[in-house]
């Protein structure tokens, strides 16, 4: 009975038409949680101690982490989407991908710019081949090729299962980004937040780092619910103009048919 239930639900909400109905409802709650977690961050941020080694330039962290963890999340639920394309066939599945792909993109960007500015006072340069920053690289590459291969394809089903195969493909990059610093030397240091031991970063920089991660977790949400509105939106218009362009053919095709028609009730003195 749960089993139907629960496929039951899944079918309801694979509808288009359901999903635009409850995006308009949780996009303001998601934008004013993410404005007000913003906020706190930013308080307990300028409130937090400098390091006693990296002094002001530990605050870049505080941007710089939660860009680098999202740009791995985002990438994670392009995954999953995936598999809702080639597996389940999910309706949404290919709208979801398409639409994190670019706010993916986005996020890494900001995870290279941001570690660059922390790298340079830190490492006295703005970018080394080492193991985590060769591992992003690749991963930004990931979203323009499959952004690329998106646009590529005319066909829009065909599209969105090589972008499902190609993304499935370039998750093997996200384990060894995460596990980069642990099997190869690296500039960057171990996980200090998410270990089998316990955080080891201080309580007092670690409180304002957990709050920012999460405004930025639900900035990507509110983002990523509005861009799968906008495409759902785009590929509704398109579907209508190529209805109205095949009316408007038919239109065309049966008038001269209609005035041959009344030509030959003329010739017949009809």
């Amino acid at each position: 009975m749960s089993d139907k239930f629960f496929i039951t639900r899944w079918i309801e909400w694979a509808n288009p038409t359901r999903f635009l109905w409850l995006a308009q409802k949780l996009l303001p709650w998601f934008a004013g949680i993410t404005v007000l977690l913003l906020g706190i961050g930013l308080y307990m941020v300028f409130g937090s101690p400098d390091d006693y080694q990296q002094g002001l330039t530990v605050r870049i962290m505080y941007i710089h982490v939660p860009f680098a963890w999202l740009s791995m999340m985002c990438y994670t639920l392009m995954t999953i989407s995936a598999l809702g394309t080639l597996v389940w066939r999910h309706p949404l599945a290919d709208v979801s991908a398409k639409a994190a792909a670019p706010i993916g993109a986005c996020f890494t960007v900001l995870a290279l710019l941001t570690g660059s500015l922390w790298g340079k006072p830190m490492w006295g340069t703005w970018w080394v081949w080492d193991a985590r920053l060769t591992s992003v690289f690749i991963l930004l590459m990931m979203y323009l090729g499959i952004m690329a291969l998106t646009r590529a394809i005319d066909d829009a089903g065909k599209a969105a299962r090589a972008a499902a195969v190609l993304t499935l493909v370039g998750f093997i990059n996200i384990p060894i980004i995460k596990f980069s610093v642990d099997w190869w030397n690296t500039l960057h240091q171990p996980a200090s937040v998410i270990r089998m031991d316990g955080p080891t970063i201080d309580p007092s920089m670690l409180s304002p780092l957990l709050v920012m991660a999460f405004a930025f977790t639900m900035l990507f949400f509110t983002l990523h619910m509005m861009a799968m509105r906008n495409e759902i939106w785009h590929r509704r218009v398109i579907v209508m103009r190529k209805l109205a362009a095949r009316s408007a053919d038919k239109r065309s095709r049966e008038k001269p048919q209609v005035k041959t028609s009344e030509a030959r009730l003329k010739e017949n003195g009809q």
